[in-house]
């Protein structure tokens, strides 16, 4: 049976790599100093980026951490449906006076050349995002004393990472806010509603599997961390909590606008990258959420200086607001602040739950 990478951390609390700038060497120092698990986000950033991230990790702590890597993805858009959504895009390049991205700048983030690194300079803890890696990639990076963690969003998912040798898996709920770690966007699923709720996926999960499972989405309190590890999950993943924290590298207007009463509601939309992906609704995804092919990453490098020059412009109604269903908890806490005091509401929670057994064997 595989080994829980909770044994390298003291707390069940890891912190989610959140692609796009939220999750930086600072943020995940920081986590890991505290007693969780930090975890870098290789997404969408060249392998010398990451490499240097990683040594900024290692000069802030030496303590565990982790590196999420992006599986990649087959380029298998109907190219019509993107260029109509390149045509309904062409008012928001013009009002923020910027070029549409190329959709055909690539699909595979460089993968090959991130997992490279990580097998010649080992960190320890690696998992993947939108598919399973093969067999091969997971063995070998255990050879060199790395644990592995694949993302699923279903029972057939955690069998497969299972099988290819995974150390554990991160069972996402619906409710986790971000891109949904499908390993496959089916086409057919208009990405507004689709998925299984963290509980009874985390229950299916632990059923058709026996390796460690982590549990993710909408987690924002110490007692619902309790929930999940009553649930049988090893730890809890929080990446909306850890947003707002002063360490975390997220734009300014994405902080304010977890608790900004405009931004009253989340849903998941293809709008900014073609994924199914959980943010605030503002008026990019209301008005182009509807229309938004299933064409991962094309729409996402369409959409990616548009993006850029909503920030810059200090426009949140353009960004990508990326966020839990649980956004409204957001504590602007340090991170080892936040760690500190999910552990002690979990610690509260552990403490009520023996008082009442040891008062049901009294009675």
């Amino acid at each position: 049976m595989s080994s829980a990478p909770t044994d390298l951390f003291r707390y069940p609390i890891v912190q989610a790599p959140m692609a796009g700038g939220p999750s930086c060497p600072r943020l995940a120092a920081a986590v890991s100093e505290a007693g969780g698990l930090g975890f870098l986000a290789a997404g969408y950033k060249t392998p010398e980026a990451m490499y240097e991230e990683i040594k900024q990790v290692r000069g802030e702590t030496a303590r565990p951490f982790g590196v999420n890597l992006f599986m990649p993805q087959p380029l298998a858009a109907d190219p019509a449906a993107v260029e109509v959504y390149r045509e309904q895009l062409a008012g928001e390049a013009a009002w923020y006076d910027t070029p549409l991205g190329d959709p055909d700048a690539g699909g595979d983030d460089a993968y090959d050349a991130k997992l490279a690194i990580l097998l010649n300079d080992p960190v320890p803890v690696v998992s993947f995002t939108f598919g399973c890696p093969a067999r091969s990639a997971i063995e070998a990076l255990g050879r060199v004393g790395t644990r592995t963690v694949v993302t699923v969003t279903s029972p057939a998912e955690a069998q497969a990472a299972q099988w290819s040798g995974a150390d554990a898996v991160c069972v996402q709920g619906v409710e986790a806010g971000g891109h949904q770690g499908t390993h496959r966007d089916d086409p057919r699923a208009d990405g507004t509603g689709a998925g299984l709720g963290l509980l009874a996926l985390l229950t299916l999960v632990r059923e058709a599997v026996e390796i460690p499972v982590i549990a993710a989405g909408g987690l924002m309190r110490g007692s619902q961390i309790a929930a999940v590890l009553a649930a049988g999950a090893c730890a809890a993943q929080l990446g909306t909590a850890f947003l707002v924290c002063p360490e975390s590298g997220a734009n300014a207007l994405h902080k304010q606008a977890m608790t900004d009463p405009l931004f009253s509601r989340t849903e998941l939309t293809r709008a900014f990258s073609g994924r199914p992906a959980r943010g605030l609704v503002n008026r990019f995804m209301r008005e182009h959420g509807p229309y938004a092919p299933p064409a991962y990453p094309q729409v996402h490098h369409l959409t990616s200086g548009l993006r850029k020059a909503a920030a810059k412009a200090g426009d949140p109604q353009g960004m990508a607001l990326w966020a839990g269903q649980g956004h409204r908890l957001a504590r602007e806490l340090p991170a080892a602040r936040l760690v500190e005091v999910l552990m002690t509401e979990l610690d509260a929670v552990r403490a009520g739950s023996r008082v009442a057994r040891d008062r049901g064997a009294e009675s």
